[in-house]
């Protein structure tokens, strides 16, 4: 804690070295949002700010900096037997990432988002002061879902949940989306299936007539574990297997070695170029950078021959209209396959600048690609209709990567009454961009 305080009076000195006036931003190596800018020199280094300061096992509480990678922090706490209580599905999210913008994963129908479990947060706001919040506080539930336009997570106290040595994992197939939603409404009330427990939940979408919900539990034996980390596929092993194991910190990381199925743009699930690909290099984070490296050169759309819209979206949907957006969305976007992943707020209380209703089970939906513009279609115009449909159903949009929102539709979403008072109190002068700016201008 010492060399933590260290690095957080070292990074008030780099701030109050920006001329008064000008923005401030973080300098970081890695991202894994979807809204490319380029490249700018300078900005706050907070590369000190990447460890797990301690892990209490009696407590199940951690005290964690703000840059750790969900990757570290895992490694961190599996030793002591123990988790945080939503890992993120990517290695390199970080923990003030999933908790300034949203993370999910499959045990979020019983643990809710990253940021419901965090008991203390250090924040250096927008006007240079580093303050200490706790539930309750205004700061402490608008952070959430802030995306850095309020200030910036240095440490954090987490709780922890126990872990067992295996994952059992049994994919069902379903044949329609109203059958599937039936079963996640039924599944995450009892957390059960078929008089057998149920840990975590989470699915995949090939086509209007073939999902499949994954309901996973803790097991201390398991007779054979798979291994999805070099040449297995993990999401095809959804279509083929009925009853699979993993170790815990495989199945943690799951959908990593392939960016759930995203690798497939890059050749890497073909076999020959599987065999050849490094190992170290099957990872989201190295996916992610062709991405970047790819939007800045134009480099795919000059093969292609048709203008590609990217339709990069996750949307939280009621569970009771899923089956209705899910026959929207094959009918208008396409894309397949699609993730499905329940949620349901711990608390009683909403989140400000997410305001789900605490007592909705909602399914989070996400899809990753591209689509064809049609003959006198828009760029965007497909992001457009699908941020129509998920008001028009009473859900919600991530901002992880592209919106299109006008300013007065998008405060609407996301209380931009409540988070302008925050802005006023914790950024006064502006140092920040505001949240519209950011995830919309993408200034």
């Amino acid at each position: 804690m010492s060399e933590h305080s260290q690095a957080v009076a070292a990074l008030r000195d780099q701030y109050a070295a920006i001329p008064a006036g000008s923005p401030v931003r973080l300098a970081k190596p890695t991202s894994n949002l979807f809204r490319f800018r380029d490249a700018q020199a300078g900005g706050l280094d907070v590369a000190r700010f990447d460890r797990v300061l301690s892990v209490d096992r009696d407590a199940r509480t951690a005290q964690v900096q703000g840059m750790t990678t969900y990757e570290n922090l895992v490694d961190a706490t599996l030793p002591h037997g123990l988790m945080p209580l939503v890992v993120p599905q990517l290695k390199t999210i970080t923990l003030g990432g999933a908790v300034a913008g949203l993370g999910i994963e499959s045990s979020s129908f019983r643990n809710g988002l990253p940021h419901e479990s965090v008991r203390e947060l250090e924040v250096m706001t927008g006007d240079g002061e580093v303050v200490v919040v706790e539930p309750g506080d205004d700061l402490f539930r608008g952070f959430p879902n802030s995306y850095g336009t309020l200030g910036y997570a240095l440490r954090l106290e987490i709780e922890l949940e126990p872990v067992s040595r295996y994952v059992r994992l049994r994919h069902v197939p379903f044949g329609s989306a109203a059958e599937c939603a039936e079963v996640i409404s039924a599944v995450c009330a009892d957390r059960s299936y078929q008089g057998e427990p149920v840990d975590f939940v989470d699915g995949t979408v090939f086509s209007a007539g073939e999902q499949y919900l994954t309901l996973a539990d803790w097991v201390d034996e398991a007779p054979f574990t798979s291994d999805y980390t070099g040449n297995g596929i993990y999401y095809r092993s959804v279509q083929r297997e009925r009853v699979d194991y993993l170790t815990a910190r495989d199945y943690l990381w799951r959908w990593d070695t392939d960016w759930f199925w995203c690798s497939r743009a890059f050749g890497a699930q073909r076999p020959l170029i599987r065999r050849l690909w490094p190992k170290k290099y099957l990872r989201s984070d190295v996916y992610r950078r062709i991405v970047a490296w790819d939007r800045r050169t134009g480099f795919s759309g000059k093969l292609s021959k048709a203008v590609q819209e990217p339709v990069i979206q996750d949307v939280e949907i009621p569970v009771a209209r899923l089956a209705e957006f899910l026959d929207y969305f094959h009918r208008e976007v396409g894309i397949e396959p699609v993730w499905l992943c329940p949620l349901r707020l711990r608390g009683a209380d909403a989140w400000p600048l997410y305001p789900m209703d605490p007592g909705e089970l909602y399914v989070n939906v996400g899809f990753w690609s591209t689509v064809d513009l049609r003959p006198g279609e828009e760029m965007g115009s497909r992001n457009r209709s699908i941020e129509a449909k998920v008001t028009e159903l009473g859900g919600h949009k991530s901002l992880y990567s592209d919106s299109y929102y006008g300013e007065e539709e998008f405060w609407e979403h996301y209380n931009g009454g409540i988070y302008q008072e925050l802005k006023k109190r914790y950024d006064a002068d502006g140092r920040l961009p505001d949240l519209y700016a950011k995830c919309v201008l993408r200034r």
